[in-house]
């Protein structure tokens, strides 16, 4: 038995099939039907009482890897290992070891309230009556949710309907949990509360190891103790976040802002261009970017500069260095 690690992950595979359409209802196929690999041959290993954050744009797999480590769905190949329970061999023992959010997904009952949801939840898990209704007034207590406890869930706000889920994965106090997207769709105000409450209480106080995955650069940033960059199905890069940001061949980025058309192709070392609400944004990687500001001027012709700030590296640059696309779309490299 590991014991060291809370989550090894070992080759795990999880492919889904994506069929040909059809011109018509019953009419023949246009194309064939293609093999889409969401997970490709994932390894990774996640420390006992550590905040690992998986780290990749919507779409990279990251959801489909934590429905295959929760035992919801079973790999096509690997398997993985959830505190000393093989997923695949010892499914039931694996999920009660886990507490799981799955973001934007309706896992709550609508008609029900919240205390009753985790009443249910409970029963599920085997708490009897009394360990339950303590579980949840203290849930319910540090969620800032008892005034409400009793109301439907669905008169319940995005960020009060987020909170019932994370109380229902902690409900039968699990050692492990697999957060996804936890603060998606949540105003800045719940967004804050639920990263607080994730590092400081969940991990720093209770020692829970946590999996959490997020498309936010600055989430994970500010939470995670190591990050898994995830595209593709694959895992590209694991470290810290220190590390990874050390992992950008160049200590300065030049990031410009501009009105109109510029080609700043050739300055410095690499250059990404983006465009936000019709303005130009170009981060412009460079040994030394004081010695290109006079470049980049010239280069920008009739475009009208709005801004230039000299910054370090962030996650965003390293994801855009490893797979030459962003966090949230395309980047275009010249």
């Amino acid at each position: 038995m590991d014991i060291t690690n809370a989550i090894v992950a070992e080759g795990i595979v999880k492919v889904f099939k994506k069929k040909a359409r059809r011109k018509h209802i019953i009419g023949p196929k246009i194309g064939k039907d293609e093999l889409v690999y969401a997970v490709n041959k994932v390894d990774m290993k996640v420390r006992k009482g550590e905040l690992f954050g998986l780290l990749g744009p919507n779409g990279a797999g990251k959801t489909t890897l934590v429905k295959c480590l929760s035992a919801l769905l079973l790999p096509n190949e690997g398997t993985a290992v959830i505190n000393g329970h093989d997923i695949v061999e010892d499914p039931i023992a694996a999920r009660e070891s886990i507490g799981i959010t799955t973001g934007g997904e309706r896992t709550l009952y609508w008609k029900l309230s919240g205390r009753d949801n985790l009443r249910y939840f409970a029963a599920l898990y085997g708490l009897s009556s009394d360990e339950a209704n303590q579980r949840i007034d203290y849930l319910m207590k540090i969620m800032g949710l008892l005034d409400k406890q009793y109301e439907r869930i669905e008169k319940y706000s995005t960020g009060m309907r987020q909170k019932v889920s994370i109380c229902r994965a902690l409900i039968h106090d699990p050692p492990v949990l697999l957060l996804d997207e936890p603060t998606l769709g949540l105003d800045p105000s719940f967004s804050r509360f639920i990263r607080l409450f994730i590092k400081k209480d969940l991990n720093e106080k209770q020692g829970k190891t946590i999996l959490l995955t997020t498309h936010y650069m600055d989430e994970a940033d500010q939470l995670c103790d190591r990050i898994a960059i995830m595209n593709q199905g694959k895992i590209v890069a694991v470290d810290t976040p220190e590390n990874l940001k050390k992992s950008i061949p160049h200590d300065e980025v030049l990031e410009v802002k501009c009105l109109g058309h510029a080609d700043f192709e050739g300055i410095g070392q690499r250059v990404y261009s983006q465009s936000e609400d019709g303005v130009q944004v170009h981060r412009i990687h460079s040994e030394n970017v004081e010695e290109i500001m006079s470049e980049v001027i010239k280069a920008a012709d009739s475009a009208k500069i709005l801004s230039m700030n000299v910054t370090k590296p962030t996650l965003e640059d390293v994801f855009i260095h490893l797979t030459g696309t962003r966090l949230t779309g395309e980047f275009n490299e010249e």
